[in-house]
């Protein structure tokens, strides 16, 4: 996992990649594969106590680091389990899940989307933040080249064919720059 100079050098302004992507006050989100929290956090600013967080890794010492990142920024629903199971795993449903850097890695991208699905709202939204398809030594962070092998890079229509057949629509496709996208979907 990067260091937070690293996530600070690509995302300084996490809160506002949320808002762009579409997470409200009041509203129940998942951060799926939260890894260390640097998402989770300001999304528990955004909602609010009107609203909910679940954050869900594999990896528990991955929870144990967002914990203690997160600090006392407010309330949030510590999950440990394997993304593909978590309609299984959240109370109710929620009005928006979000998986940021991972989606590429996932083995059975099309059983993950019939998951997420299954654990949201009719007209919720899952949103996918992911590496645009540059090959990895075109995208530096530090200096260094970062991110996913190039092969597993997925342009924003190759990430829309793997999702649209769970029953999803895509909304918007915003840039977030230097070198992501931010896929939005709607259940339809």
């Amino acid at each position: 996992m990067p260091d937070a100079d690293w996530w600070t050098a690509l995302w300084p302004d996490p809160e506002g990649v949320l808002r762009r992507l579409g997470i409200t006050e009041a509203m129940t989100v998942i951060d799926l594969c939260c890894g260390d929290g640097y998402f989770t956090a300001p999304m528990i600013r955004i909602v609010g106590d009107a609203g909910h967080v679940y954050a869900v890794d594999l990896d528990p010492k991955m929870l144990a680091q967002a914990r203690a990142a997160v600090g006392a920024d407010g309330a949030c629903t510590w999950i440990q389990a394997d993304a593909c199971a978590m309609a299984d795993t959240i109370p109710g449903k929620a009005d928006f899940i979000l998986i940021a850097n991972t989606f590429h890695g996932i083995p059975d991208q099309p059983s993950f989307c019939e998951s997420v699905a299954q654990a949201l709202k009719p007209g919720g939204h899952f949103a996918i933040i992911n590496w645009h398809a540059a090959p990895r030594e075109e995208t530096p962070v530090l200096g260094k080249p970062r991110g996913p092998a190039s092969a597993l890079r997925m342009s924003p229509a190759d990430t829309e064919a793997v999702v649209a057949p769970a029953g999803f629509g895509l909304e918007k496709t915003i840039e977030l720059a230097p070198y992501h996208y931010g896929a939005v979907f709607a259940r339809t």
